[in-house]
């Protein structure tokens, strides 16, 4: 939603004016789970400073399959829009600031929204955004190696690598971190 707007132009700024009553602001610590697998999200978030990922358990073990940082609207859409299960969690990575808004506050609002084809518009781009993102970063599990995923985020989210820990990018990509330092150490003789 805000990560869509250019916050100079009149209509986005009527956006924001419009919703921003609607948000309040928190601070959560690194690592504060704030919409656990399995339960109903009652909240969307829109990050003003910090980092967020999303994740899944499998076996035990934790799947890491998107990353937020500033000016990005983050929930489970599907469990926030028809109040079903979420099938992720969302945790903070580092101390994070967010502007949060209850559903129950903001549905009415949402749906007039809906009606207006230039905040429709900023709907359905996040949106479509979020899904390709998800698309290509399942088909790299098809068409790269754990080594090109690997140097493909480097070029594409430098962001993500400086700033988020090393066994988080791995399991981002779908292997340990032994050998994400592999890949690295294989990097740096090159």
């Amino acid at each position: 939603m805000f990560e869509r707007v250019d916050k100079k132009s009149a209509v986005s700024q009527s956006f924001i004016d419009t919703y921003r009553p609607y948000f309040k602001e928190q601070s959560y610590p690194a690592k504060t789970v704030l919409l656990e697998e399995g339960k109903i999200a009652h909240k969307i978030f829109w990050i003003k400073k910090g980092c967020m990922r999303v994740w899944m358990n499998k076996d035990g073990q934790e799947i890491t399959f998107q990353f937020f940082l500033e000016n990005s609207l983050v929930s489970s859409i599907e469990s926030f829009w028809q109040g079903t299960a979420s099938k992720f969690t969302l945790e903070t990575i580092e101390p994070t600031i967010v502007w949060e808004a209850e559903k129950v506050a903001i549905q009415p609002l949402l749906e007039e929204s809906l009606t207006q084809p230039v905040y429709r518009d900023l709907f359905i781009d996040v949106l479509f955004q979020r899904t390709f993102d998800y698309v290509n970063h399942s088909l790299s599990f098809v068409q790269s190696t754990p080594e090109e995923r690997y140097l493909q985020l480097c070029q594409t989210r430098p962001e993500l690598i400086q700033r988020i820990p090393q066994h988080y990018i791995a399991s981002y990509i779908g292997i340990s971190k032994v050998h994400l330092s592999r890949i690295k150490s294989k990097q740096l003789k090159r």
